[in-house]
């Protein structure tokens, strides 16, 4: 049992908390379409106020991580992990909570219910006297209280595990806090009502300013230019910065004002570092040169829904289709063209391995746009300057994602690397790793495998790889040339290992498929029951046959010591990449000087799966 009123009552009824919504939508749906009296329109102002109330934290959030504008301006530079993310879950509970409790004032003080007017000058005094009066130093002495022992072990340590702060952790607190927070909040509403000047706008604007400026607080991005405190100093004790509040978060001692630094300035609790720190956070001294790129690329709107600055829920989890976000794909198809026509590769995502930066950089471009012949010059360009500028950086290692590398796209990679001779920065495929996770994942002692897609990069290696090790592999190609030009590649004694076949029934009686090319349903009907479909191909293949299974793209687990990471990478669960993104952080780790680029070495896929072994990579 924890301490009273420190847990939620809806607590275990998670996502199903929104039922409790429920009479209040019924009363409003009543109000609107069958009653015509307007004092009993309070229902449909509590929830539009607590639809507002949401968006604000959303934005707020989404602008906070689209890190490709505020990465500068980050108080800390560490990133928010997934065990953050899970305990933040809820942060939206205070909003059903004050719905309730406005819901109980109105029924019970009919009088705050009368119709008010739309605006009324006085009423907006008013609630600023009273804010700035009784509830700002209410606030700082009831959050002084609730630094004391028994009260900070019991309820307010929870707020502050949150140590990287974000506009949801402003809601991320205990029932208790929540609904003192409410009675302070409340208070020049009251009042002004009370001095009968209240008025509708009043409201709404009081409420969307307390909401706004808590966010600001906990963003976690120095938007307060410092020339602002310089030009007027007497601004930095009427409100508080996003700095200001970190400092609190950070060393719990100072800085408990809840929007005016003059209370903590009355009574000594103003933290000296405030305004230095702010400077430095306004001048992007803190900004890291990542160590490591991964340079991805949208795949398709599902993908295009599941960055980490839109819907934190969504990108936390591995990406699936969510017929909810259907009515979105029409803004998704806009921002889409937007993208082709003006913008350029673009910071997504961040963690920390070791004291090293990650960073994932995204082409402006979808899937599809790599396989239209005008676009390659483009896309080629696009990646070409990300290189360029990861060079310029001091970027040690870039590792090309998915289609980024693609062999009719640039050969690899490799035209780049001929291209500038002088890189600095390792430009790396990852696909050795790749191939390894793939070849590792085979059951011991397969004799027969069916490959498609056999005559590219990852084909041919896992091919030949096969055939040294005597198995036999059907490769399913129509080009009698290119397969003749991998055969020669094997030693002369395991040549007979390698099978061309042009045809998905030769796969008929083989229960081990590795796909690299996409299949139709109809192709995959030829495989016979009680197979195991291996692929490294982007989309994976529909899971179509309930007789087969189907494993994932290949992938790793990133070490236990990973910091910050709280994003899932496409399809794949939390804390795992795709084996290229593996296989580009295990170049850094081991610090070689090598580009691993175009043909992948077969004499390498060993020496790399254990560097990734012991460097505590994981397979899945």
């Amino acid at each position: 049992m924890g301490a009273p009123l420190s847990a939620w009552p809806w607590e275990n009824l998670s996502s199903y908390k929104y039922v409790l919504y429920g009479p209040l939508i019924a009363k409003a749906l009543h109000c609107v379409l069958w009653s015509g009296n307007d004092s009993e329109r309070w229902c449909v102002h509590i929830l539009i106020i607590c639809a507002l109330r949401g968006l604000i934290h959303q934005l707020w959030f989404s602008y906070s991580n689209m890190l490709f504008l505020t990465k500068k301006l980050r108080v800390l530079q560490q990133g928010v992990d997934f065990k953050q993310i899970d305990r933040e879950w809820h942060w939206d509970n205070f909003i059903l909570l004050q719905a309730l409790m406005a819901t109980f004032a109105c029924y019970y003080f009919p009088s705050f219910t009368k119709s008010l007017p739309l605006y009324n000058t006085t009423g907006f005094i008013c609630v600023l006297l009273l804010h700035m009066g009784f509830s700002e130093s209410l606030y700082y002495g009831v959050h002084r209280l609730f630094h004391s022992d028994y009260l900070y072990t019991n309820y307010h340590s929870f707020h502050h595990k949150s140590m990287v702060s974000q506009s949801f952790t402003a809601g991320s607190a205990s029932l208790l806090e929540h609904i003192v927070l409410c009675f302070i909040m409340g208070i020049p509403i009251v009042g002004a009502s009370w001095m009968d000047c209240a008025s509708l706008s009043m409201v709404y604007a009081y409420i969307m300013a307390f909401d706004f400026m808590r966010c600001l607080g906990h963003c976690n991005v120095e938007i307060i230019p410092h020339s602002l405190f310089e030009w007027m100093p007497l601004l930095r004790y009427i409100f508080y910065t996003p700095t200001y509040h970190s400092l609190h978060h950070n060393e719990k001692s100072t800085n408990f004002c809840l929007f005016m630094p003059i209370y903590d300035a009355l009574f000594n609790t103003l933290n000296p570092k405030s305004w230095d720190l702010h400077r430095t956070v306004r001048s992007g001294c803190g900004d890291k040169v990542p160590d490591f790129v991964f340079l991805g690329h949208v795949i398709e709107f599902d993908s295009a829904l599941h960055v980490s600055f839109l819907f934190r829920s969504i990108s936390s989890m591995p990406c699936v289709f969510r017929p909810i976000l259907l009515p979105t794909w029409p803004v998704v198809f806009v921002v889409m063209l937007f993208m082709w026509a003006s913008a350029t590769t673009f910071l997504i995502s961040f963690y920390t391995l070791r004291d090293r930066l990650h960073q994932t950089w995204v082409i402006p471009r979808f899937g599809f746009q790599y396989f239209l012949p005008f676009a390659k010059d483009g896309i080629n360009k696009h990646i070409e300057d990300a290189i360029l500028s990861a060079d310029k950086l001091g970027v040690k290692v870039i590792s090309l994602a998915a289609l980024n590398k693609n062999e009719a796209l640039n050969g690899g990679g490799i035209i780049y690397v001929q291209k500038h001779r002088n890189l600095k920065v390792k430009v790396v495929h990852g696909n050795t790793l790749t191939a390894a996770v793939i070849l590792n994942e085979l059951p011991n002692g397969v004799k027969e495998v069916f490959l498609t897609g056999s005559t590219s990069k990852l084909g041919r290696a896992i091919a030949l790889y096969l055939a040294r090790k005597g198995v036999r592999v059907l490769m399913l190609t129509l080009s009698q040339e290119r397969f003749q030009i991998i055969q020669k590649e094997a030693p002369v004694e395991y040549q007979k290992n390698l099978v061309q076949v042009t045809k998905y029934q030769a796969g008929q009686n083989c229960k081990t498929w590795i796909v690299g090319k996409w299949i139709l349903p109809r192709e995959q009907k030829w495989a016979p029951s009680g197979t195991h479909f291996h692929q490294f191909v982007v989309p994976p293949i529909l899971r179509l046959r309930r007789d087969c299974t189907y494993g994932k793209l290949a992938a790793m687990h990133l070490p236990d010591d990973v910091e910050g990471l709280g994003t899932c990478e496409y399809t794949m669960g939390r804390g795992i990449v795709h084996a290229c993104h593996a296989g580009g952080v295990v170049h850094l780790l081991e610090g070689w000087t090598h580009h691993e680029v175009g043909a992948i070495s077969v004499d390498r896929i060993d020496l790399v799966w254990e560097a990734a072994l012991k460097h505590g990579l994981k397979p899945v």
